[in-house]
């Protein structure tokens, strides 16, 4: 299994945000970490340097690494679709 690291944004979006938003993250985070290989709605995101993944959660993007090597994913940024790119 993956171990799960938040940046400092994500971490902070999460300290803000309504509880029932952060259950619904936390949930789509946890079907990340069990295998993030397994995942059909994510996708690779274009134009940045490391290789970044999405994933939607309504109207809110997940945006998160993978490294294989060391077993982590690390979340990089949450926030609304208009405000994540």
């Amino acid at each position: 299994m993956f171990e799960v690291r938040y940046s400092n944004q994500a971490a902070k979006f999460l300290r803000k945000a309504d509880k029932s938003l952060v259950k619904r993250i936390t949930t789509k985070v946890e079907e990340i970490k069990a295998d993030p290989s397994m995942i059909r709605d994510s996708k690779v995101l274009e134009g940045y340097k490391e290789k970044l993944f999405r994933i939607r959660v309504g109207d809110y993007r997940i945006l998160y690494e993978i490294d294989y090597d060391n077993k982590i994913i690390g979340i990089v940024k949450i926030d609304r679709r208009e405000r994540v790119y």
